[in-house]
């Protein structure tokens, strides 16, 4: 068989604002009879059509199969709308190539009352469409779902009782009071399994017994009739939770369907709910669990059942603080008017300072990073906010660490944004430094090599410390020998191919310079585990947290508050590679330490966007 002829011409995409755009009146497809319409939805719905009229549904099908599958049909009973099956058209009725053609250049179209299909609006498409390819890939939102129940109720004003799973209580010990005006209700079989997740020294464990500590602090000098009543949760000093906390006091649950046993754990909590459901019938029962089988399990069972999402900072990852923004064409022109500039030689280098004065100044926070690459030819601006009183900024000019001149331990940055980093990983006045990025970007590479000039050469720091936290993503391979820092080298893989990156040096030193180097960088890098920080305090030290994502926000408070005079603390992480159980993009202690130290006026974050690892790794970000 003969190979096809190469094309002549490169393949190329357009764009979406580059598509034919549909002239008013005129519809892309030809309209379908309100008749022909019924007897497809009749076909469609696996209903009988008389032989008289098969033959002509079938017409009137296959010159509306294209129209039925770029807009939905119309919408039956229960709101919900139909998609033609692709196998439940007859053979032959696929629509003619031109007409597919047609339609799909139109862009977007929707069903009118006669049954034609009309082009959607232009003011519907989304700016961001129009420059990119099309389709456009988006990121999908993160979204909390609530049950139909608690939606009802917050219609209606009417508190809630939330029946606690066990698994929430000890993911957050402080859950009992995140539900303000609403009630907590704990089955018997709740405080079963925090009685059997108590023993050991894990962090599940920790949360089992400081629940157990506030309920026993909650039912201290109550009487019998009144833990029936219910005991105030703001009863220890918590004055957001209004409600009022209740036990199971009768073992008594409602029965549930043949085939699920009746000794799990999961199914008895699911029996007390619906028990509640018929003892209160006059209020909402909502079930709150981390666990997605409980909640599935609940609802294919009829019960309202929900995520526990009190602990997410952010319901939409989108929205997580950058650490830099983009100003407008016009900001000079709003701003200049009073400007004022003078330059100041701060830890050795010189550099500019702005003050001015306009209306984007309230929107801005300290440490924050500006930017502005006008299209005209003229120089770049690239500054850091410094201090903000009312509408009045000033702003500072930033290093250039791109330039060689200004390297940090050899290495020089490759984008703007690593250069925002190396600006804040080299400020002795910035005690806390956030990088999120995903893989390739140069978080760990950026923190090495900031810490190795720190440490080696400025002697600002003692030494650096390196911790993560050790989840694995396979399966794990036991128990590992050797010291606290041998059973960690498996976890630190990643410092220590940065590390030969960075210890490649001078060429002409030779072997035995190479090897002094090497032992010299080892001695001032001491790795550690998390699980021997509580009571520690680090003076002096320049501590890399990395994969903090991985850390709840409690596990983080516990690290940054180890720092002791002279430390900076630096958290490294990729919140889209979360591998902790019942951990999300909203509630980890990345994002958690992120949103919290954002306008400190010695802290900073910034988000790294290119990856600089290689093309192939570049790639693959991208497509896989």
């Amino acid at each position: 068989m003969p190979l096809p002829k190469m094309p002549t011409k490169p393949a190329t995409m357009l764009l979406a604002k580059d598509y034919p755009k549909a002239e008013t009146g005129k519809s892309p497809v030809r309209p379908v009879s309100a008749k022909a319409d019924a007897d497809l939805d009749d076909l469609i719905s696996g209903q009988a059509v008389p032989t008289a009229k098969a033959s002509k549904a079938r017409k009137a099908k296959a010159s509306a199969d294209a129209s039925s599958l770029l807009a939905p049909a119309a919408a039956n009973d229960t709101g919900a709308s139909r998609w033609p099956e692709p196998a439940a058209a007859p053979v032959g009725a696929s629509a003619p190539a031109p007409l597919a053609d047609a339609a799909l250049a139109k862009g977007p179209s929707r069903k009118s009352k006669d049954g034609a299909i009309a082009p959607m609006p232009a003011s519907r498409l989304r700016e961001i469409d129009a420059d990119q390819p099309h389709p456009a890939k988006h990121k999908p939102v993160e979204v909390t779902v609530k049950s139909s129940t608690s939606r009802k109720a917050d219609r209606s004003g009417k508190t809630k009782v939330f029946v606690l799973d066990t698994n929430v209580l000890m993911h957050d010990p402080s859950s009992l009071f995140r539900f303000e005006e609403h009630d907590v209700y704990l089955p018997m079989m709740t405080l079963e399994e925090l009685d059997n997740h108590k023993k050991g020294m894990s962090e599940v464990a920790r949360n089992a017994r400081q629940v157990s500590r506030t309920l026993d602090a909650l039912i201290a000098n109550i009487d019998d009739d009144a833990i029936e009543a219910g005991i105030p949760l703001a009863k220890l000093g918590n004055k957001d939770a209004k409600g009022r906390l209740f036990f199971q006091t009768k073992l008594d649950a409602a029965p549930l369907p043949e085939g699920l046993p009746s000794g799990k754990a999961d199914n008895q909590i699911l029996g007390v709910v619906r028990a509640l459901e018929d003892q209160m019938g006059g209020r909402a029962i909502v079930l709150v669990s981390k666990d997605i089988n409980m909640r599935i399990k609940a609802r294919a069972l009829g019960l309202p059942a929900e995520d526990y999402f009190n602990d997410h900072v952010l319901e939409d990852t989108d929205l997580l603080y950058s650490g830099i923004v983009q100003l407008p064409d016009d900001f000079w022109n709003k701003h200049g008017k009073d400007m004022e500039s003078w330059q100041e030689n701060k830890n050795g280098n010189s550099a500019t300072f702005y003050r001015m004065t306009g209306p984007l100044i309230p929107t801005l926070l300290v440490n924050q990073f500006v930017f502005m690459e006008p299209k005209n030819g003229e120089a770049p601006f690239y500054g850091q906010v410094k201090q903000i009183t009312g509408k009045t900024a000033v702003f500072q000019t930033l290093r250039d660490y791109s330039h060689t001149k200004n390297n940090v331990w050899g290495i020089t940055a490759r984008n703007r944004e690593q250069n925002f980093a190396l600006n804040l990983l080299m400020n002795p006045e910035c005690d806390f430094v956030s990088l999120l990025g995903q893989a390739g970007t140069g978080k760990t590479l950026l923190a090495l090599a900031a810490g190795l000039a720190q440490v080696l050469e400025t002697k600002q720091y003692n030494e650096i410390i390196v911790t993560r936290v050790t989840v694995p993503v396979g399966e794990d391979i036991g128990f590992l020998p050797g010291t606290e820092e041998e059973k960690m080298s498996p976890w630190m893989g990643a410092f220590d191919d940065n590390l030969e990156v960075l210890m490649k040096g001078d060429g002409d030193a030779g072997d035995w310079g190479r090897a002094a180097t090497q032992d010299l960088i080892r001695s001032r890098i001491k790795i550690k585990s998390l699980n021997f920080m509580r009571g520690r305090t680090f003076v002096n030290k320049f501590l890399i947290i990395d994969e903090a994502q991985n850390l709840t926000p409690k596990q983080l408070k516990t690290l940054v508050t180890r720092a002791g005079p002279g430390t900076k603390i630096l958290c490294l992480g990729n919140i889209a590679q979360i591998d902790t159980p019942y951990l999300t993009e909203g509630s980890s202690g990345l994002t958690y330490v992120v949103d919290r130290f954002k306008g400190w006026s010695h802290g900073g974050h910034v988000t790294l966007a290119r990856g600089e690892r290689s093309r192939l790794a570049d790639h693959a970000s991208e497509v896989l």
